[in-house]
């Protein structure tokens, strides 16, 4: 169960970090309007770590369903649309956080999960 839970924490702390070192070292504010190559760059990153969110529950874990990676989706897109109606300016990060990283962390389970059946076969 405390591995479990750790995995959760460790999927969601790579997603939280990640997303917060490329508004800090891009100087972007999140909830501000960007350029349109920012907005494909952060999804193009946040997709990308997402998925390694996503792939590391499964190594941590070591579970043989996607349960914990929808946990881990339902906590990125939770407080994501908590943070879409409790903040104002523009809402494309949160957006993103919604439609599309949570379903990444999904689908990288996913792939967690084929990868160690086509071990074992």
């Amino acid at each position: 169960m405390i591995r479990k839970i750790l995995a959760v924490l460790a999927g969601y702390a790579i997603f939280v970090i990640s997303s917060l070192l490329l508004f800090k070292l891009s100087g972007q504010k999140p909830h501000a309007d960007a350029s349109m190559f920012f907005k494909l760059l952060t999804l193009l990153y946040g997709t990308c770590f997402a998925a390694l969110s996503g792939y590391v529950l499964g190594l941590i874990a070591k579970t043989s369903n996607l349960n914990l990676n929808y946990v881990l989706a339902i906590i990125i897109a939770g407080f994501a649309t908590f943070s879409l109606f409790s903040t104002s300016g523009s809402h494309w990060t949160q957006l993103l956080a919604i439609f599309i990283f949570a379903p990444t962390s999904i689908l990288a389970g996913k792939l967690y999960l084929n990868k160690n059946i086509n071990n074992q076969l």
